[in-house]
């Protein structure tokens, strides 16, 4: 179990220190705090339900990998850029900075993974 707990800490981690780099990025460093905090709370609500889902479906269905994490993703964008544009005062387009938010996150993950 300790395991789980702590494949799901890394994830977390990673996630928000990615998004939340990719969000100073795309601000030119300035910083809307009450955006800030709602990109740490979005993903703090999104990331571990996917990465639990996911490996509850690679373990027990044997699914490929994109079958698994394709739905899971853009689901995860779609909530994550509702949140955005519901609660955020500074995202002018949150479903594209959703979309590139994630996909950013989960590309220097992947690049992790390949590299240790």
């Amino acid at each position: 179990m300790s395991v789980v707990i702590t494949s799901l800490a890394v994830s977390l981690l990673l996630t928000l220190i990615f998004e939340i780099g990719f969000y100073f990025a795309v601000k030119n460093r300035t910083c809307n705090k009450k955006d800030l905090l709602l990109l740490v709370l979005v993903n703090v609500i999104t990331n571990p339900v996917v990465v639990s889902v996911y490996w509850l479906v690679r373990l027990y269905t044997g699914l490929n990998v994109y079958l698994a994490i394709v739905p899971l993703e853009v689901g995860a964008v779609f909530i994550e850029g509702w949140h955005y544009k519901r609660y955020g005062q500074d995202f002018k387009h949150p479903y594209v900075f959703s979309v590139f938010a994630n996909g950013f996150s989960y590309g220097l993950g992947v690049l992790i993974q390949i590299l240790f």
